[in-house]
């Protein structure tokens, strides 16, 4: 959510800058709200202190033993005026937090221009895609004596699922170890097992309440609640309403957990294997820093899900996306795109982004500074690395013309030290 201050102040250049997301902040909406608030907020305070001067009028004749009667008259309906004034100050202050959380985090002044992904900026690239003396296959076509079974997960869920046997779900499960071992062990993050279903206050926290809510899997219950979009969610709300001590930061989490998408807002998207499911694994990287050091930390962060590309010797590159493709929360995201030569293209497997105190402002997740202040931290996070994309991007760069793919070294020891893994296994 973004200050309420900034925008009282000047909300026309509030409106230019999310005018590069494509966001159209209706100013004279706000303003009208605003203008309202503070008349209503001036009308009840003025009604509140002379409701309180009347009665210590009234108290003070009444010690002295005077008729009360007439001051009584003076109060008349000033209770029910009070009443009144406080029900519709109440409402617009609703209103104006309506509003609030409907607007989107601010871009940062580095973020490019743009409408979508095709105009976001490369930074740069690593590794050299292999050339094959064969055709590479996509994962569909290597996997498909079973290894990757869609049928019958549409048959047991419907569309966009996947049912994984022997070797590729064995790739999976080595894929998540191994992130998690470097994340820990070489990243130093504290591992964190979180629950997968969360209510609205945490999806309202994080951002993806109101505006996403049709991309979201509503539980039907008497509360509500909602599977978990992405681990984000859970991990960061554990600070929701928490006031840390500034010797605390920075605070890095890293957590495994499904993730459960409708992926309404992509609808004939990627349809074709594993790219795009409604449930789907990974491992996200979590971190609430002092406001002094969360641009370093966005590079340090992206730098994490690099380093794991690069032990699994997957050729990647680094874009910086264009306001048009910025999410509704995010103040700057660098994507992580790794090679698919089924594909010919860089597909996204990770986005590494800075929030600044968009989230955290909604959660109220502070910390007490040196002089004893109380502010707001600030929110990133990082896929380090999406699961199955990651199997995919592996079954597609290693695969031999033998129905085998070859294991780079680093994910060896979480096969049992074979070089190469069979896919009819």
């Amino acid at each position: 959510m973004l200050d309420i201050k900034a925008l009282r102040a000047d909300p026309e250049q509030i409106a230019q800058a999310l005018a590069i997301k494509g966001y159209v902040l209706d100013t004279q909406q706000f303003t009208e709200i605003e203008e309202k608030r503070k008349r209503l907020q001036s009308e009840t305070e003025t009604l509140q202190n002379e409701r309180n001067v009347k009665s210590k009028s009234i108290g003070q004749a009444k010690a002295k033993g005077e008729d009360i009667q007439p001051l009584l008259a003076l109060v008349g309906d000033l209770g029910e005026r009070l009443d009144k004034a406080k029900a519709e100050f109440s409402l617009v202050q609703e209103e104006q937090q309506t509003l609030l959380m409907s607007i989107p985090n601010l871009p940062h002044a580095s973020v490019p221009a743009g409408r979508d992904e095709s105009d976001n900026i490369e930074l740069h690239k690593w590794g050299v895609p292999k050339e094959f003396d064969f055709t590479p296959l996509d994962h569909v076509d290597m996997t498909a004596s079973g290894g990757l079974d869609f049928e019958t997960a549409a048959k047991i869920s419907g569309a966009r699922y996947v049912v994984m046997r022997g070797n590729l779900a064995r790739l999976q499960r080595a894929l998540t170890q191994f992130m998690l071992d470097h994340h820990t062990q070489v990243n130093g993050y504290q591992e964190v097992y979180v629950p997968f279903i969360v209510n609205a206050d945490s999806m309202r926290g994080t951002g993806q309440l109101p505006k996403a809510a049709e991309d979201m899997f509503r539980i039907n219950g008497e509360t509500e609640t909602y599977l978990i979009p992405t681990a984000e969610v859970p991990v960061t709300n554990i600070y929701r309403g928490e006031i840390l001590n500034e010797a605390d930061l920075p605070i890095r989490h890293v957590c495994h957990s499904p993730c459960f998408r409708s992926e309404a807002g992509s609808y004939g998207r990627d349809t074709r294997g594993m790219i795009r499911q409604h449930q789907f694994e990974k491992v996200e990287m979590v971190q609430l820093v002092h406001p002094d050091t969360s641009w370093d930390t966005l590079d340090t962060l992206t730098g994490h899900a690099e380093g794991i590309l690069q032990a699994l010797e997957l050729p990647y590159r680094a874009v910086t996306l264009c306001g048009g493709d910025l999410s509704f929360t995010s103040a700057k995201t660098i994507d992580l795109e790794v090679w698919l030569p089924s594909q010919g293209q860089y597909r996204e497997i990770s986005s590494c982004s800075n929030f600044l105190d968009f989230q955290a402002r909604r959660l109220q997740a502070r910390f007490r500074n040196e002089a004893g202040d109380i502010e707001l931290v600030h929110t990133l996070n990082g896929s380090g690395l999406a699961v199955g994309r990651t199997v995919v991007a592996l079954l597609e760069n290693f695969q031999t013309n033998n129905d085998y793919i070859t294991i780079p070294d680093a994910l060896r020891p979480y096969l049992g030290g074979v070089q190469q893994l069979s896919l009819n296994d």
